[in-house]
């Protein structure tokens, strides 16, 4: 696609790199929309081991400029561990100066919070505003992955520069409803801030619905469950209960995580029911059809309050329901609203979740539901649509100003 001189010029600044599946998912996903629109230039910040991919490096080349959009790709330093993030900033700051000079900027979209930092000091030295596109809460997830230590000075100085970029910024972009809520509580000069929230979007025209209903019942879980994140405890626990309730009721977990270690998690009575495998990511949508639903347990707290999990927008586009507990993002939001899916608060539910469950999956019209849930919030349209508005209201383009999303 050529670029003409009606295309606004804009920043795209992320440190996920683009060769990167979420580079691909959720960057260049909506930039190829965008493109049409704006005059994006994009920095990412790319690993060895992409860097090497020399024809993969040149494919994501030819692809940017069929878009029009001009590639800045980066190396990505991992090294040393709190002074490479700081040395990055630096120069970071050198390039996005340049770049807004050199192609007249008219705004930058900073995607998560090192990336904003950087974008708050292009602002201020240079008067170019910004979206923070902050994704999830960085410093409770840092805290409880025991990176960060709560109140220490890393800690003190993470929080200045959050409050700082939530308050200078033209607009936030938040994965979900809840963490826009508690953001709005600890720093209360940010409620008059326009928020919007697009979650992580799925691939619907590639997850969508089976032609028909599967002939075995089987239950799912998809992705990783020993990251720490996922209580596999849980997933046990109802998996055994269902196990017992339904003889003829097969699991399958589709994980790169090793299988002899997710078994051991589970133990021994499940040992026969379940199938563990891994599969290649354009064929995830033929596995997610020939089960009847899908089940995700997570840790809570404070850091998954911004947590959207992509996995649930890929099962519900499949038209399939999810068992899930809550306290994680807007997920038990969603279920309820929309009514696809049984949320659990406590492992004491479970019993009474499989008889919701049970209720639900006999309802004709579940899998539509599912469906319709996916395309209104998961949708790649819906998201580009979302930083579209962003974009014409914070550029004083034509058209009417979208109100915030929160």
């Amino acid at each position: 696609m050529a670029l003409t001189n009606s295309l606004i010029p804009t920043l795209y600044l992320t440190r996920t790199g683009l060769l990167e599946p979420l580079g691909q998912s959720q960057v260049m996903a909506y930039l190829r929309g965008l493109s049409r629109d704006y005059q994006v230039t994009l920095i990412t910040y790319e690993k060895d081991r992409d860097w090497a991919d020399t024809s993969r490096m040149e494919a994501a080349r030819r692809e940017c400029e069929s878009y029009g959009i001009h590639w800045l790709p980066q190396r990505f330093r991992f090294r040393p561990r709190i002074i490479a993030p700081t040395i990055d900033m630096i120069r970071m700051a050198r390039l996005v100066a340049g770049s807004v000079k050199q192609k007249k900027i008219k705004l930058i979209h900073a995607r998560s919070y090192i990336p904003a930092a950087v974008a708050l000091f292009v602002k201020k030295t240079l008067g170019v505003p910004f979206i923070f596109d902050m994704r999830a809460l960085w410093p409770e997830e840092l805290i409880a992955a025991g990176r960060l230590k709560r109140n220490s000075i890393m800690h003190w100085f993470i929080k200045r520069a959050e409050r700082a970029c939530l308050e200078k910024a033209a607009a936030v972009v938040s994965l979900t409803h809840s963490a826009v809520e508690h953001l709005k509580e600890i720093y209360p000069k940010t409620r008059g801030q326009r928020f919007s929230v697009i979650p992580t979007c799925a691939d619907l025209d590639r997850f969508t619905p089976a032609d028909e209903t599967p002939e075995n019942r089987t239950f799912g879980c998809l992705g990783t469950v020993l990251s720490g994140w996922f209580r596999i405890d849980w997933l046990a626990s109802f998996f055994n209960l269902a196990s017992n309730k339904d003889p003829e009721l097969s699991f399958e977990l589709t994980t790169l995580d090793d299988p002899e270690k997710v078994r051991a998690a589970l133990g021994p009575e499940l040992q026969k029911r379940v199938t563990i495998e891994s599969s290649f990511p354009d064929q995830v949508q033929n596995i997610l059809r020939r089960q009847i639903a899908s089940v995700m347990f997570f840790t809570q707290g404070l850091s998954k309050l911004g947590s959207s999990p992509t996995r649930m927008g890929e099962i519900l586009g499949c038209g399939i329901p999810v068992v899930a507990n809550d306290g994680v993002g807007d997920v038990a939001k969603i279920i309820k609203d929309y009514r696809v899916g049984v949320v659990i608060r406590k492992p004491e539910e479970m019993a009474n979740a499989w008889d919701e469950l049970q209720l639900l999956l006999s309802e004709p019209d579940l899998a539509t539901r599912c469906r319709n849930a996916a395309e209104d919030i998961f949708s790649l349209k819906a998201g580009t649509d979302s930083y579209r508005a962003l974009y014409t209201v914070i550029l004083g383009n034509r058209g009417s100003v979208p109100p915030s999303n929160t």
